[in-house]
């Protein structure tokens, strides 16, 4: 009886822990991390760099703290002038399309809705004459509601973009932060760490070590499963929309897939609004075929990606499933990659004996 209340009290005691542990990490990864974001990517990128900066030194027999100084300067450059590209067409190419809705409702989407309602029309007057003026009253409202709901939607979005600029001085003002942080922490990152290792006892840093040798394998783990996945998805539709006939159809596959790993829009973020442009246009045909190679790769998307990742991860497809969702919901982008990842640490120091955490 005593045993069976000792068994008891341990596991109140122990569910009570996880979850303050839980709630500390959800805690930190929800709100403190915003303010240390710099930092933290800043001693990343440092740590990144450290291997080719001491390699280049002895190389060149020239000071790794002036090594780490270039690296940095041509890690930035290189980021930069990518993003910088990157950003300048997608801002042009987005700004061209919000601007331009009111004037594809007017082309394209409000004659498409002037046929069928022809045809629709047609079809009441042979059942009941009297009804075509009431359908007609009510059409008209629908399509003037309609067009002025376009072109509210194309103000609300322009202002968005407005939005978006007025919060870039912050964002600019991280980005500043992590580079003279990164510039910092490289050319002093070996007092640093040690600094940091003599805060710890010796089992501690054997623990912190097997954490950053795992975290470092399992991100690459990750990072390979993911590409896997996104040549999978672009080798799909590479071939789906080779058959439909879309002219271009590799490059248009190529950037889908690249676009796929974003977790809230994927594919659907180009291929729905694309099936419906193109049934609005009258290409019927290509509209069920783009609608037929949506549906497969985001089935095969769905059964692969748990089994991959988390087959890579050591985690049943199930668990790394419900990891996903669930740190997608919680905290985004983050979360997706994070839970996973997470839950694998704990499974793998569990394994080893480093913690008595599963049995």
């Amino acid at each position: 009886m005593e045993s069976q209340y000792d068994n008891k009290k341990r596991f109140i005691v122990n569910a009570i822990y996880f979850f303050l542990i839980a709630l500390i990490v959800y805690v930190f990864l929800n709100y403190a991390i915003n303010l240390i974001s710099p930092f933290i990517f800043a001693f990343l990128i440092a740590c990144m760099l450290q291997k080719p900066t001491k390699s280049l030194a002895v190389m060149l027999k020239i000071p790794p703290k002036m090594v780490s100084i270039v690296l940095v300067l041509l890690f930035y450059s290189t980021i930069g002038l990518l993003f910088s590209l990157i950003g300048v067409k997608l801002i042009s190419v987005v700004t061209a399309l919000i601007s331009g809705l009111p004037m594809i409702y007017e082309t394209q989407l409000e004659p498409f809705l002037l046929n069928t309602f022809d045809v629709v029309e047609q079809a009441v007057y042979r059942l009941d004459p009297a009804l075509v003026n009431v359908l007609n009253e009510g059409f008209n409202q629908f399509v003037n509601s309609l067009g002025e709901d376009v072109k509210n939607i194309s103000l609300s979005l322009v202002g968005s973009l407005s939005s978006i600029a007025s919060s870039l001085p912050e964002f600019l003002i991280k980005i500043v932060l992590m580079i003279i942080s990164t510039f910092f922490i490289a050319m002093d990152y070996d007092k640093l760490a040690q600094f940091i290792s003599r805060q710890f006892t010796n089992r501690n840093i054997e623990v912190i070590k097997k954490i950053k040798q795992y975290i470092s394998h399992t991100l690459f783990v990750v990072v390979r499963s993911y590409l896997l996945i996104m040549s999978i998805t672009f080798i799909e539709l590479s071939i789906g929309l080779s058959v439909i006939g879309i002219p271009n159809a590799v490059l248009i596959a190529f950037m889908i897939a690249i676009f796929d790993i974003l977790p809230v829009l994927g594919t659907g973020g180009i291929m729905i609004p694309w099936t419906i442009i193109t049934f609005i246009q009258g290409n019927y045909q290509v509209s069920i075929g783009i609608l037929v190679v949506y549906v497969i790769v985001t089935i095969v998307r769905n059964i692969l990606e748990p089994k991959i990742v988390g087959g890579q991860l050591g985690l049943h497809p199930v668990v790394a499933l419900m990891s996903m969702f669930i740190g997608a919901n919680l905290i985004g982008v983050i979360g997706l990659f994070g839970f996973p990842i997470t839950l694998s640490l704990l499974k793998h120091l569990s394994d080893t004996g480093t913690i008595k955490l599963l049995k």
